[in-house]
């Protein structure tokens, strides 16, 4: 038995609550992940897992060794990550998840820079606006907006910021007329975007002198797509409210029109990762180029990967 190996496992599979997650985290089968747990347990002499059809628990005793194994694992790699030649050069599997327009948009374009530098590193990018447990799904890390609140078990490092803009398109303001304030919105109707937590549409934030206010819109469409969701602005069937990132192109074509230019709502872009005592030299690679990139829109981004912080 590979005791480092099985601690692999066997913290792999806490992790991920699961033996066919951990399966596909560790690129084995199933039956292997599931023998090297029946074989560790076997060695120590204890139960480590309690497992039904519906749940698997950690016992006591699987509780405490998993927090040594933790610590054992984060001392080795963070060895390991000291010397210059190891540090420099991330390499193999690295999963990122951020949202599907952001992927699309900003960071999809000038990836190819990213792995030129990094030849050895095999990354897994999925572009889904529904990130929720990066541990579970077996994420390095993922771009996630707004506040972070799980702070007990992910750590959150600020990207960049951005704000919302409201926009419509020339039709729709030539039979509408144009919004300036909050007040005007009662008269509009919007594109709604569906939150699929919720199964409800977005409310549109905004900052105002006496603080932060919600408001839901009147609807005629709601879809579930950014790209959708664009269009149908642009085809005059509503109000939109985007990243400004995304207005960009619309806005330098003409298809959208800025509207209540005076009032905004900031965007926090933040790179969350699992809380450990290391930092994975892929993720801090990624966290150096990303944060670059959101920053300067160029391949000026690349100086940047040899940085840290």
């Amino acid at each position: 038995m590979d005791k480092l190996e099985s601690m692999q496992v066997y913290v792999c599979v806490v992790d991920t609550h699961s033996f066919a997650r951990a399966a596909e985290v560790l690129g084995l089968p199933r039956s292997t992940v599931s023998r090297v747990i029946k074989t560790l347990e076997a060695y120590l002499g204890i139960q480590l897992l309690q497992r039904t059809t519906r749940k698997l628990s950690v016992t006591a005793d699987g509780r405490r060794y998993y927090d040594e194994c933790k610590n054992l694992l984060a001392n080795i790699v963070a060895m390991e990550s000291s010397f210059p030649g190891r540090s420099a050069q991330p390499k193999g599997r690295f999963k990122v998840g951020m949202p599907q327009s952001l992927a699309r948009h900003c960071i999809l374009p000038r990836l190819p820079g990213f792995l030129r530098h990094y030849p050895d590193l095999e990354l897994i990018l999925c572009s889904s606006d529904n990130v929720e447990d990066i541990i579970q799904e077996g994420y390095d890390c993922a771009i996630r907006t707004g506040r972070i609140d799980d702070s007990t078990t992910l750590v959150a490092r600020p990207l960049a910021n951005f704000t919302w803009v409201i926009l419509a398109s020339p039709t729709y303001i030539a039979r509408h007329g144009k919004p300036e304030t909050v007040n005007d919105l009662e008269r509009h109707h919007a594109v709604g975007y569906l939150n699929h937590r919720t199964g409800r549409t977005i409310e549109w934030f905004f900052t105002l002198d006496d603080g932060d206010c919600a408001i839901r819109m009147k609807e005629t469409l709601a879809v579930d797509d950014t790209d959708a969701y664009i269009q149908a602005g642009v085809e005059g069937l509503g109000l939109i409210r985007v990243a400004s990132y995304l207005a960009a192109p619309y806005l330098k074509s003409g298809a959208l029109v800025p509207c209540m230019g005076n009032l905004s709502f900031d965007l926090p872009l933040s790179l969350v990762y699992p809380q450990n005592r290391y930092l994975p030299p892929s993720v801090r690679a990624f966290y150096t180029w990303s944060r670059a990139v959101l920053h300067q829109p160029s391949e000026a981004a690349l100086g940047a990967l040899d940085g840290g912080f």
